[in-house]
């Protein structure tokens, strides 16, 4: 829709906040004793509508934060909480997952946004999985995209461990693509490669043709084990050794979720992201 100039339409910055108290909601865990929301929310919009925006700004930050401590209040009124969290007797309280809001606006710098459309990164921390020091956190990340009048959503699951001490190589990738050969030494138990872009987070950033898709697959290590599995996120599909894997998410309603998919990855693995790019995988030699 353009108004008589043919530009698009002024929106009001209150869609801004509207958008961001939304992906909140799609974005709660729910635990024994408390309902964990997300604390971490990154708003990209395209240049020309941020710099209409860029001397407000902060008034938005703070008002966006107020909104979100409304919702959470909303939440919290025990009916409307057991029909949303679809729970009976006493549902656990909603609560900030880091008891304060983060919140940024920023221009859309690779121009992959039209103006009107509204992207969304927002984090939730999840608690460590057992209580070891040095245990690396979980993030679910959930990604909303509103454009055309329409919101989409990919919800991601990652791991943020790190070395506890110096920087230690798990794996190595070797590749070519239209930049040429490369190498990338794995040194985090999860790494995604693709294509990249706003909406998807890159760490091995493929520079091919659009068959290989902006997040096309993830490697994950387990720490326990030593063991590494691939999982396939993409449009045209991953092979390993030759033989296609099965797809690593579900689509539905605009939704997309990582279904737990995963297919091991032998050391010496040649990877295909749709049938273009190839990766050679080698683990790197225990100690």
């Amino acid at each position: 829709m353009t108004d008589h100039k043919g530009q698009p339409p002024r929106r009001a910055a209150a869609d801004l906040i509207e958008a961001v108290v939304d992906n909140m909601r799609s974005n709660l865990e729910r635990l024994k004793y408390s309902t964990l929301a997300p604390s971490r929310f990154v708003v990209y919009v395209h240049p020309d509508e941020f710099a209409r925006i860029e001397q407000i700004v902060p008034l938005l930050r703070d008002q966006t934060s107020r909104a979100l401590g409304e919702e959470l209040a909303k939440l919290n009124r025990k009916p409307f909480l057991r029909k949303y969290l679809k729970v009976g007797g006493t549902a656990p309280p909603v609560e900030n997952a880091a008891q304060e809001w983060q919140i940024d606006f920023v221009p859309d710098a690779d121009r992959e946004l039209a103006q009107g459309d509204i992207l969304i990164h927002s984090e939730l921390t999840l608690p460590s999985p057992d209580d070891e020091p040095g245990a690396g956190q979980r993030t679910r990340r959930v990604t909303t995209v509103r454009a055309d009048g329409k919101t989409t959503s990919r919800h991601e699951t990652v791991s943020r461990a790190e070395p506890a001490t110096g920087r230690v190589v798990h794996a190595r990738l070797r590749y070519e693509d239209n930049r040429g050969p490369h190498t990338f030494d794995m040194a985090r138990d999860s790494i995604t490669i693709g294509r990249g872009g706003i909406a998807y987070r890159a760490d091995v950033k493929i520079e091919s043709s659009v068959d290989v898709s902006r997040e096309h697959a993830r490697i994950r290590r387990d720490p326990a084990s030593g063991r590494f599995f691939l999982i396939d996120l993409s449009t045209l599909g991953t092979t390993v050794n030759g033989q296609r894997v099965a797809r690593g998410y579900d689509e539905v309603d605009g939704t997309k979720r990582e279904n737990g998919s995963e297919t091991p990855l032998p050391a010496g693995a040649r990877i295909g992201l749709a049938d273009t790019i190839y990766l050679q995988f080698e683990p790197a030699a225990r100690p």
